[in-house]
């Protein structure tokens, strides 16, 4: 599966940078594809710096403060990944209104990997609380026995 989104991955950005080579020229593409690397990774770094600012004064709730961070982190790593189309993408989380709308969407998917996760460990007041699924368990010992003694090699008759 993994490989699979790769290959889709590669194909779609040798599609876009092709498409975009036969239309601009290389020296452009090129230019824009180290713009938008390079504009990403400024817009990152503001908004990493304006989460951390908000999250110190209180003024994001945190549900708000989780979401936005994976958005901001998302972006940040799609725009050092290679590519046009990826780099775009992160511009788009990095921005603000984006993220806003893309903000459901991480609950949703968010929602439904936490309702596959067996166990969950926390503490409370000093003492462990741990929640699990069941309750069950054998209570015993391991004893290690050897029923049958293993064969041994004959002895060569050359040696003594």
């Amino acid at each position: 599966m993994a490989m699979r989104l790769f290959l889709v991955y590669v194909l779609v950005e040798l599609a876009v940078v092709v498409a975009l080579v036969s239309t601009i020229g290389f020296g452009w593409t090129f230019l824009l594809v180290v713009g938008t690397f390079a504009l990403g990774l400024v817009l990152a770094g503001s908004q990493v710096k304006r989460q951390v600012q908000r999250l110190r004064t209180g003024l994001a709730t945190p549900q708000g403060a989780v979401s936005d961070g994976a958005l901001v982190a998302l972006g940040g790593v799609l725009t050092v990944v290679p590519g046009l189309v990826t780099s775009v993408l992160g511009l788009l989380l990095l921005l603000p209104p984006t993220r806003a709308a893309a903000r459901p969407l991480v609950a949703a998917v968010a929602a439904r990997s936490l309702g596959r996760m067996p166990v969950i460990v926390t503490t409370t007041g000093g003492a462990p609380f741990r929640a699990t699924r069941s309750t069950e368990y054998v209570d015993g010992e391991v004893v290690d026995v050897t029923d049958v003694e293993q064969p041994r090699l004959p002895k060569r008759p050359d040696v003594a």
